[in-house]
């Protein structure tokens, strides 16, 4: 064998060899292209479609430190601190027949309301709901949990229901009717009674133009057979917001109980940028649903943008009941939102 016909052999086993390992080779997949997060813009700021789907979603809440006080608060004290974590869940997405909504928030709570310092904690559902096309079903908050600007008036008794509830909403008129489980809400009455699962209806009818905006509202308690009637008036006012409320109740009614009526209202405004004062006053006739015991109260509210999603909030007011003694009560709130 000459050295032409080695170097022929030896290249041509080679070239054998490089095939043989070059069809058992294993070639890697080329990697599946991730799905980020996209912002959704069509329900507002917040909102991100959930990955896969053409649903949005926003994720919120806030963390509140507070400390309250009034006349025998928590058994023989006169104030009483805690803290609250708020989450919400808030999902939307379009279909044929409008925007179809589920809200969730939880609520979960810590407080040393039991002697000895021990804490104690809680969580509960504070709203769960479903809306599409104007109806709504589920737990949430009824109209009558909406106060003015300040803290200085009391407006309602309960107001979180598990309801079925429709809204007409056109934009500067708006209307609505919601029948709510009153259930065991007898607890809160002024005289306390234990009820089943009897029913509550409410309506609401509003209207807004231009800086005035006006809300009447109604509620009949079908347990005590009792009522109450709520009509609220703002407006921008010079510097401020102006706001008039005025209430009346039939009687005992889970709704608005604190006053056979009421009349309330308070003016806020923007010392600073960051400031913004509230002085409130309320007038109740039969205070307490007790014949003949007027009552009357005077109130400041403070709030205080200290940075961006953090706020200060204080709140005093004095109430001088004809029938019994006066008192002061009021908090202080520190609470982070996100």
């Amino acid at each position: 064998m000459n050295i032409k016909s080695l170097l022929i052999g030896s290249a041509a086993a080679l070239m054998a060899v490089s095939g043989a390992q070059a069809a058992d080779a294993i070639v890697a997949a080329e990697p599946e292209p991730l799905e980020y997060v996209r912002v959704c813009d069509a329900f507002g700021a917040g909102f991100f479609y959930i990955p896969g789907t053409e649903t949005c979603l926003k994720i919120g809440g806030y963390v509140r430190f507070q400390t309250d006080f009034d006349r025998d608060l928590v058994g023989t004290s006169d104030w009483d601190s805690w803290t609250r974590a708020r989450v919400t869940f808030d999902a939307k997405s379009d279909t044929e027949l409008g925007t179809l909504t589920s809200f969730i928030a939880l609520h979960f709570e810590a407080s040393n309301r039991i002697g000895g310092g021990a804490t104690t904690t809680s969580g509960l559902v504070d709203e769960a709901y479903i809306e599409l096309g104007g109806f709504r079903v589920g737990t949430f908050l009824n109209w009558w949990d909406n106060d003015l600007i300040g803290e200085t008036e009391t407006a309602s008794n309960v107001t979180r229901f598990t309801s079925v509830r429709y809204v007409y909403d056109g934009g500067t008129f708006r209307a609505g009717l919601s029948v709510d489980e009153i259930g065991n809400a007898g607890y809160y009455l002024t005289t306390p009674v234990e009820s089943g699962n009897s029913v509550g209806v409410s309506g609401m009818i509003a209207a807004t133009l231009g800086g005035v905006n006006f809300e009447l509202l109604g509620a009949y308690d079908t347990d005590t057979e009792e009522g109450a009637v709520r009509a609220w008036l703002s407006a921008e006012v010079g510097p401020g917001t102006f706001e008039l409320m005025g209430l009346y109740a039939s009687g005992d009614n889970v709704y608005y109980n604190e006053s056979e009526w009421s009349v309330a209202a308070d003016y806020s405004f923007k010392a600073t940028e960051k400031l913004t004062i509230t002085p409130g006053a309320q007038y109740f006739g039969d205070y307490l649903l007790v014949d003949g015991n007027d009552a009357w109260r005077v109130g400041l509210t403070v709030d205080y943008a200290i940075v961006d999603n953090l706020n200060l909030k204080a709140t005093v007011n004095y109430t001088d009941p004809d029938n019994t003694d006066d008192f002061v009560s009021g908090f202080l709130r520190l609470q982070r939102d996100f």
